[in-house]
């Protein structure tokens, strides 16, 4: 039987594609189930219909071939790995689960479809992708195996993640706990602190490219739009489109800035932990360009505000990853791990702090909106029962106590006069 296709589904494919007939399928699961009943096993639905000369091997073959989106199924024209089933496909490429004949191990076989192989682009995207994924070795990134091209099939050949993506538990409904939260992304935070040590920029990181192992281990895939920091050339060539997914992305990289560096990884990873925590993406809007426009224009709705559960800390540290000015961000992944540790024991973050200064006592004392920190502009007003930002509640309980020792001063002096 073709790999990753069951009885039901061969049935169903030979009798649409007219190779045989119903009463031949019936025939055919009979002698299955006779031959069941007398100790010989199941065997495929596929092997008895070839048997049975209702279907040739060479029928079966074609069928095998134009069932599969990469425009013809490798099978074992990628010498060394034995193709088992489909497990994903993308506009990109159709991933396989495989068995690596050498070492007689479980991998994951990505193929660039035939359509996108005369591409010169999509190739060297391809290609780039393997090769930047080859020179990072880490806990918490899908490692590279092997990446070449056999008989006009491209493919990237990788470890193969047996579990699910933060994106599959989104879509389920599942709103993530600020503790379980600060874990997975604690976990993708190192591996893009190991990818920035070595130069490279994912651009790319969102729920979709985060795989959770059966153990809740994290790993960051797919490095199809990874990039040299230093690549000019590259960088020139891509300057004024952009590259990224709408919900996540950078306002630099929504801008097709030349430069982009490590910094639009961590706002990108500030919009995941954002949709974790709260269930919503940070923007919403009709078309991708009304949701870019919000990331360069629109001020955050802050995410304790939607999720009252989050310690002020979790919310500072979301608004200062996804601030629209990138020099209001973490330096650095390994400054954000510091405060994601520091979270995780139950301390408030060294770095993200909203700091409250003379003006914004004036600003109070006039009545006036307080803005928040990160180049946020004002934050909006907390949605019905949901409870005050950290600085707001800071300052009205300062303010409480000057106002309280003020009165109790004119008790007291106007006991003594």
């Amino acid at each position: 039987m073709p790999e990753g296709l069951d009885d039901s589904q061969i049935g169903r494919l030979v009798i649409e594609r007219q190779l045989v007939t119903p009463d031949e399928v019936r025939t055919a699961v009979e002698q299955q189930r006779r031959l069941a009943g007398a100790g010989q096993g199941v065997r495929p639905l596929s092997d008895i219909l070839v048997d049975l000369g209702f279907l040739t091997r060479t029928q079966l073959d074609r069928l095998q071939g134009s069932n599969d989106d990469s425009g013809g199924r490798p099978a074992q024209q990628i010498p060394g790995y034995q193709l088992q089933r489909k497990v994903g496909a993308g506009a990109m490429a159709v991933v396989y689960r495989a068995k690596q004949l050498s070492l007689d191990r479980t991998v994951a076989v990505k193929v660039l479809p035939k359509r996108l192989s005369r591409n010169a682009e999509f190739v060297a995207r391809f290609y780039r992708e393997g090769r930047a994924a080859a020179q990072l070795n880490h806990n918490n990134i899908v490692q590279a195996i092997d990446v070449g091209e056999a008989n006009g099939f491209h493919y990237f050949v990788m470890e193969f993640v047996e579990g699910c993506t933060v994106y599959d538990e989104l879509a389920a409904g599942k709103v993530y706990s600020e503790a379980e939260a600060i874990d997975i992304i604690t976990q993708i935070a190192r591996a893009l602190l190991h990818a920035h040590e070595r130069g490279f920029i994912h651009r790319d990181v969102k729920p979709k490219n985060i795989m959770l192992t059966r153990e809740r281990v994290a790993k960051l895939a797919d490095m199809g739009l990874a990039r040299e920091a230093s690549d000019v050339q590259a960088a020139m060539a891509e300057a004024g489109r952009a590259y990224g997914t709408p919900y996540y992305i950078s306002p630099e990289q929504i801008r097709g800035e030349v430069h982009i560096d490590h910094r639009a990884d961590l706002y990108s990873l500030g919009a995941t932990f954002y949709h974790m925590v709260t269930g919503r993406v940070p923007f919403e809007g009709p078309t991708p360009s009304a949701v870019m426009h919000k990331h360069l224009k629109e001020p955050l709705v802050p995410p304790d505000h939607l999720n009252t559960s989050l310690s002020s800390g979790c919310g500072a540290m979301i608004e200062m990853l996804m601030a629209k000015n990138r020099d209001d961000r973490y330096p650095s992944a390994r400054e954000l791990l510091e405060d994601l540790e520091r979270l995780a024991r139950g301390q408030a973050p060294k770095y993200a702090r909203h700091s409250v200064g003379e003006d914004v006592f004036a600003a109070l004392s006039r009545g006036q909106v307080v803005t928040g920190g990160n180049g946020q502009g004002p934050r909006a007003p907390a949605a019905a029962g949901a409870a005050p930002p950290v600085f707001s509640t800071a300052l009205t309980i300062v303010l409480g106590i000057v106002a309280g020792v003020s009165i109790l001063l004119n008790i007291v002096q106007a006991a003594t006069r």
